[in-house]
């Protein structure tokens, strides 16, 4: 069966199939056969498994003579999500504009899945990686730091300031949004979080806090429901948060999932936007401002985080030295709507 991809195929398993060494399959394939005393039989075998297997002697070529192989890894969790599928493009053109190919993986939101492909995309001898992670354990991209191996992570980062971070700005974005519905006389508000403790969850709470504070109102731990970024979670905590605490006059929800679901809760409910109830989100997406009630939202700049992150990977790859500068933070805006009420 011949494989559909051929960086899919590696050199040793062009080697098995025609029965002889990596290094035999290597000289076969580079044009070195006659000067290596490789018989002519030995080399047609290890071409016709190249064939057969689809893999491409002029990539082998070009990646011995340069030690390059002009690829590089990303990892997202969760390329479906309008968000991640913006970063990945622009990752990608920045890449290909160098002369790069682009292997890009989904991690699905599990740092377990993300941690075994990052290990997959080391074997396929990536000469970068972008990494949005998923969890709290930053060991295996540390790992990846001491080997040098090029790193940037994306959106995401940890407290470790020694990995190279483009982020959103998550603090000031969180106080931008509390202060549109505190402006507009709401005090009662629930808040819908992504996944905890990961870094724009932790900031974005951090910025909800900050605003409380200035305004001299108490932060109400019991007015923050979710557990994850999705709408499936800012479903449930919308549902929860209106049924246990219906006095609440506005949700803030920290991603554009987690303010789909508030939309299906409140409606399920009976609660209107922006008449019975204001909704603003961290996150804006493209048909935010065409739902029945056009969605205030914080807006990151997608198009820059992926290039700032593409443009830091590729100068690490060229000079070999990671930034002088790790943290980079992407300034964030306003998208005024109608679906926050005035109440005050």
């Amino acid at each position: 069966m011949s494989n559909s991809s051929n960086k899919s195929v590696t050199l040793k398993e062009v080697a098995e199939a025609a029965g002889v060494s990596v290094s035999t399959a290597s000289r076969a394939l580079s044009g070195k056969a006659e000067a290596c005393r490789i018989s002519s039989a030995t080399e047609q075998s290890v071409r016709e498994a190249a064939k057969k297997l689809q893999f491409s002697p002029s990539l082998l070529a070009r990646s011995l003579r340069s030690q390059q192989t002009k690829l590089l890894g990303v990892v997202l969790p969760n390329v479906a999500n309008p968000f991640f599928a913006a970063i990945a493009r622009e990752i990608t053109l920045a890449a290909e504009a160098d002369g790069y190919s682009v292997l890009l993986t989904d991690s699905q939101e599990n740092g377990e899945t993300e941690a075994r492909l990052v290990e997959q995309l080391q074997a396929r001898q990536i000469e970068g990686l972008v990494v949005c992670p998923v969890g709290m354990d930053e060991t295996h991209l540390c790992k990846l730091a001491n080997q040098k191996l090029p790193l940037v992570l994306v959106d995401r980062g940890f407290d470790n300031r020694d990995l190279v971070t483009v982020t959103s700005d998550h603090q000031s974005g969180a106080r931008i949004a509390m202060n549109e519905l505190l402006d507009a006389g709401h005090r009662t508000i629930g808040i819908l979080q992504g996944l905890p403790e990961t870094l724009p969850n932790r900031e974005r709470l951090s910025g909800v806090q900050d605003s409380l504070s200035a305004a001299g109102l108490d932060f109400d731990p019991m007015l923050i429901a979710g557990h994850h970024f999705d709408e499936a979670s800012g479903y449930q905590a919308a549902l929860r948060l209106l049924t246990t605490r219906p006095e609440i006059t506005a949700l803030f929800a920290f991603s554009n999932q987690n303010a789909l679901g508030a939309l299906r809760a409140a409606a399920e409910m009976g609660r209107a936007i922006p008449d019975d109830l204001s909704l603003i989100a961290f996150d804006d997406f493209p048909f935010a401002a065409y739902l029945a009630a056009p969605l205030t939202s914080v807006s990151q700049d997608v198009s820059q985080l992926g290039q700032v992150a593409a443009q830091l990977l590729l100068e690490q790859i060229r000079s070999s030295v990671p930034p002088e500068q790790k943290q980079y933070r992407i300034p964030v805006q306003l998208m005024r709507r109608s679906s926050i009420k005035n109440i005050g």
